[in-house]
């Protein structure tokens, strides 16, 4: 019986500290995962509010641009005094010029704002997988804690178990004794 109630006390006390163990390790999951999750806020704040004319790729457009319209107006500057051209075409040419930087900057813009959509998408992606690993970790955490409240009702049922079966073998043994006597 002593044997029983020993092997019961173990396998009980064995349930409740890898209950216990699990739950920690959950925690430690959770806290990365909320980490992560920070970490993807951040990111996000710094993508969505860069300012897309500061880009590496929109400033070199935007030079290229540029000498490409210098270049052009001293062309245009150059034809009109060998040809005798008149002032009015010289301005012309500068004006097509002006709109086409116009046109370029406009083309950033456009680009800068389907970059935020794409980065809006890709943080909301990261996110909802973030939230659902957190919200399966806390329900495995919750079905945890019913295990370890059933291995603590288990070991304290074996432990009365334990205590009746001393009990009898006690009144067993003082019954034995009684009759050795008589």
């Amino acid at each position: 019986m002593f044997g029983a109630l020993l092997s019961g006390a173990i396998g009980a006390a064995g349930s409740i500290f890898g209950s216990i163990s699990r739950n920690e390790a959950i925690q430690k999951q959770i806290a990365s995962l909320k980490k992560q999750k920070q970490e993807n806020q951040d990111w996000y704040n710094r993508r969505y509010n860069e300012d897309a004319t500061q880009r590496a790729d929109a400033q070199r457009v935007l030079s290229l641009t540029e000498e490409s319209i210098k270049r052009r107006n001293r062309t245009a500057a150059g034809r009109a005094a060998m040809m005798g051209g008149t002032e009015e075409s010289v301005e012309a040419e500068k004006e097509a010029n002006n709109r086409a930087l116009a046109d370029a900057s406009s083309q950033i813009a456009a680009n800068s704002e389907a970059r935020k959509d794409n980065i809006e998408q890709r943080y909301l992606q990261r996110k909802e997988k973030l939230d659902d690993a957190i919200s399966g970790l806390d329900a495995s955490k919750a079905s945890g804690l019913d295990i370890l409240g059933g291995a603590i009702g288990g070991a304290a049922k074996g432990f009365m178990s334990g205590a009746n079966a001393d009990s009898l073998i006690d009144k067993f043994k003082k019954k034995n004794d009684d009759e050795e006597l008589s």
